[in-house]
């Protein structure tokens, strides 16, 4: 089964008192995560405080929390207690 951040990518079949459940990714995700790498971007630099933050850096720039999985996955960061840091450039994809 593979991961990105929370997501999780695959389909799941849950079964409980008798009810059936299937789940999986809405398609509408998977196309955005496709073309992720298509997108025009600007750049940006982490300012002080936000550092390690990558919640704090989307709500900066997107004025949500919730982008914080496509900003490490857009920049290929792994870590961000190692690759996060202030002043250093993050592309930020255009949504």
């Amino acid at each position: 089964m593979n991961y990105i951040n929370h997501y999780k990518i695959s389909n799941t079949v849950v079964t409980h008192r008798g009810k059936t459940i299937v789940t999986s990714l809405n398609s509408k995700l998977d196309e955005f995560i496709d073309n992720l790498k298509n997108r025009e971007f600007e750049v940006g630099y982490i300012p002080a405080g936000y550092e390690h933050r990558p919640d704090l850096i989307s709500n900066l720039f997107y004025n949500t929390v919730t982008y914080d999985w496509m900003i490490l996955m857009f920049n290929n960061i792994k870590d961000p207690f190692q690759e996060l840091n202030v002043g250093d450039r993050i592309l930020l994809p255009k949504i």
